[in-house]
């Protein structure tokens, strides 16, 4: 069976950049601009506040798990976070420990938090059929998974990329799929969550070439032409024709990036019945040709 959210995670070719063990102590509050980096943390001991730019904050507890595909403003605090609007700063303490807040007695805080890299030239389209903030509680194979993540990037193991590659592709699936459908910002993952919806974007999944309409769609998700278009918009964010084309062209760019095929293959293997069509359509989508996307390598790296 087309399962497609993991090839969505597949196509983001997910890599390890840093992680870090952060332990607090009483009242502090950070601030920081990923510049839409991938950020996720898990809570081991105490608890903490988070919040995303546009989005209430949330505790986060022992146990929990957090994920922003694509950060930008992120804050986060103590449980009871200072009077003041001064921010604090982790103090390394060698070994990919740091600690924040008072810096002397016991701490009440214990967490695992990182960033990763998506490779994939159309990371930003992909992203954005993902949630916005993934928030998982109850989750212990997410901990053990982060935990694995950073032990492998701490050591210089033979096939140390490919396992941290593959740790992060897990570690992403295993996230969005706890996610709770009715929780979820809009996005794949909330698509999914509907079985309705569900039916339909795995056929569109599984055959991306087939020439298929709203009514196509509609009849795959039993469901009436107008109400299908609504709940999908309302659950996935775009309309099912927009998120047709930007599959269709994410693939596309795969296929170049890797320069598996001449150009009138890829349009044929993506849905277009001639090379000009699927020209025209994907100039309008990314701002270049597919022949000029393939041969710059600052595009397609």
């Amino acid at each position: 069976m087309t399962d497609p959210l993991a090839e969505v995670v597949a196509l983001l070719q997910p890599t390890a950049r840093f992680s870090k063990h952060i332990v607090g102590a009483g009242q502090w509050q950070s601030r920081r601009s990923d510049a839409g980096q991938p950020f996720y943390c898990v809570v081991l001991e105490g608890g903490c506040r988070l919040a995303l730019d546009g989005h209430d904050p949330i505790v986060l507890q022992a146990g929990d798990f957090a994920l922003i595909p694509a950060a930008f403003g992120v804050s986060m605090s103590s449980l009871v976070p200072p009077a003041s609007e001064i921010q604090s700063a982790p103090v390394a303490l060698g070994q990919g420990l740091f600690r924040i807040g008072t810096q002397d007695g016991p701490t009440d805080l214990r967490i695992l938090a990182g960033h990763c890299s998506f490779g994939s030239p159309d990371g930003g389209l992909l992203v954005s059929l993902l949630p916005a903030l993934v928030h998982v509680r109850g989750e212990p194979r997410l901990a053990l998974l982060v935990r694995l993540l950073n032990d492998e990037s701490l050591e210089q193991r033979p096939a140390r990329e490919v396992v941290l590659a593959h740790l992060l592709e897990v570690l992403l699936i295993e996230a969005l799929r706890s996610t709770s459908g009715t929780a979820a910002s809009p996005g794949l993952v909330r698509g999914l969550a509907d079985i309705r919806l569900s039916a339909a974007i795995r056929a569109l999944h599984k055959d991306p070439t087939r020439a298929w309409t709203v009514v196509d769609l509609a009849k795959e998700a039993a469901l009436s032409r107008s109400t299908f278009f609504t709940r999908f918009q309302r659950m996935v964010g775009v309309t099912p024709m927009a998120y047709l084309l930007s599959w269709r062209m994410a693939l596309a760019k795969d296929l170049l990036r890797r320069h598996s095929a001449g150009v009138a293959e890829i349009a044929e293997r993506v849905g277009y019945g001639s090379t000009s069509t699927f020209s025209v359509a994907f100039s309008r989508h990314v701002g270049c040709t597919p022949t000029q996307f393939a041969k710059d390598k600052t595009l397609a790296a």
